[in-house]
């Protein structure tokens, strides 16, 4: 059974960063993570010209378990269980 539309927060996990400096590099991200109470899950640093460049890939906060043909879903009740339900 689905529970509605995912939230924008978990359709885009992409966040790109630059800087002049590596350490400048280093504050936005540091800054950008107290914002918005998110985790990077990997970056990739390469210098561009006469910036420093970081693509990101955001930790998804919300996990789907589906079994291998994506048929049987696992869902989580209103009472904290957690149960499987057939499509």
């Amino acid at each position: 059974m689905e529970t509605g539309l995912m939230s924008d927060m978990n359709k885009r996990n992409l966040v790109y960063f630059e800087n002049p400096s590596m350490r400048g590099l280093y504050d936005c991200m540091e800054e950008w993570q107290q914002a918005t109470d998110r985790r990077l899950l990997s970056i990739s640093v390469q210098q561009d010209r006469d910036n420093y460049c970081c693509i990101a890939l955001t930790n998804p906060s919300e996990v789907v378990i589906t079994s291998a043909d994506g048929h049987n879903h696992a869902n989580v009740t209103r009472f904290g269980t957690l149960a499987v339900d057939a499509q």
